[in-house]
């Protein structure tokens, strides 16, 4: 009966597949969290092993007091009740007990706090560095920038390339990286002391990837960092671990270590692909060719606050649906995206001259939108840069 019953489990299971159901599997995430995790993720960085070594400790120290507090408290309980005809003591303190119990729990707090005061500074010792990467948290995605070391002058942006349908429709069937995966990720070589400095454009993010054993917040107008070393080449990933908005859940950090042969290769091929992607800012282009970039523009960078509609979020992003600033004169517009306003982010630091005029030209031709000066080109950027 019971083969015959998980057989018939079997035969639905397939005829499900056979008819389009998704499969609710689940399976370990490469560089990311497991099935049925129970610990911290497998330490690759010294840091890491020091602090899942830390972590161990703290934890048998803990139960060792548990057991002894309350090994005595019980014991106390049982061997001294009233129903054995025991009587209470009559002295109110005890010299010795009071030494004890100051001076043991000081002593395991130093004992606690030495080790741990040597793994944090080490954690906080960014000196030294072979590569310097700026991560910069805006909402949603990552910005980085190769600031020294090989591959400086490498900058992109890294979104989540999980597609919008598997997160607003339940039925489709999820990739084995949901939500934990990007465009364009972090690339650093094995063995070398990678800083990281953080900051943000917007509002308060925070740059981790847990088998690194890292994590630093991103504060906008403030600059900080941390760093790790790598000891085995792999994919981790990590995610923003501030609360940042509505898209918090959507800004996750994928750092590939590879060797130091395919990290040369990767940073020659960034380099052409960035001198590709270069635009001439005095170049002139036509409506229709800013239009269809500044569209994938807008997909990328702005269509969670004003959403695909243009109709925003109400009391939270303003709708550019019919607004006075995309319809209006285009200097302020111009303006605006290159320094921000309130809860708007600048982008001059984020986008170039091209994208910039591309998304506001597409702006001002979309929807009901109907602009008298209806173009921008990325001249015009430019020059309101200065």
């Amino acid at each position: 009966m019971k083969l015959a019953k998980r057989l018939q489990s079997l035969m639905l299971g397939a005829s499900l597949l056979a008819a389009g159901v998704p499969s609710w599997a689940v399976v370990d995430s490469q560089g990311g969290p497991a099935v049925r995790q129970l610990n911290f993720q497998p330490p690759v960085t010294k840091i890491a092993e020091e602090v899942y070594s830390l972590h161990n400790l703290m934890l048998i120290i803990c139960l060792l007091i548990f057991i002894a507090v309350f090994g005595v408290m019980f014991y106390s309980i049982i061997k001294h009740r009233k129903s054995v005809g025991h009587r209470p003591a009559t002295f109110h303190e005890s010299t010795a007990v009071e030494i004890a119990w100051t001076i043991v729990p000081f002593l395991i707090v130093i004992g606690m706090a030495l080790p741990a005061t040597k793994t944090v500074v080490a954690m906080k010792d960014t000196s030294n560095a072979d590569i310097t990467i700026k991560a910069t948290g805006m909402q949603w995605k990552w910005g980085y920038d190769y600031l020294k070391g090989e591959g400086e002058g490498i900058s992109f942006l890294s979104a989540m390339s999980t597609p919008r349908e598997q997160i607003v429709d339940v039925s489709k069937t999820k990739s084995d990286n949901y939500l934990i995966e990007v465009d364009n990720p972090v690339v650093v070589p094995v063995n070398k002391k990678i800083r990281i400095v953080t900051t943000a454009n917007d509002v308060i993010h925070a740059w981790g990837v847990p088998a690194f054993s890292v994590k630093q917040d991103a504060i906008p107008g403030f600059v900080r960092d941390t760093w790790f070393r790598a000891e085995k080449i792999g994919t981790y990933r990590g995610n923003c671990y501030e609360l940042c908005g509505k898209e918090h859940a959507f800004m996750p950090i994928v750092v590939n270590v590879v060797s130091d042969e395919d990290y040369k290769k990767w940073t020659e091929t960034k380099k052409k692909e960035m001198a590709a992607q270069a635009d001439d800012p005095n170049k002139t282009w036509t409506v229709d060719e800013l239009k269809q970039r500044g569209e994938k523009v807008y997909a990328a960078n702005c269509v969670a606050c004003h959403q695909a509609n243009g109709k925003g979020v109400p009391g939270a992003f303003p709708a550019l649906e019919g607004s006075a600033m995309v319809t209006g004169p285009k200097g302020p517009q111009i303006n605006i995206l290159l320094n921000g306003k309130g809860g708007m982010p600048p982008w001059k630091g984020v986008l170039s001259d091209t994208d910039i005029a591309a998304v506001i030209t597409y702006t001002r031709n979309s929807w009901s939108n109907k602009a008298q000066e209806n173009i921008v080109q990325p001249a015009e950027v430019l020059a309101a840069r200065k």
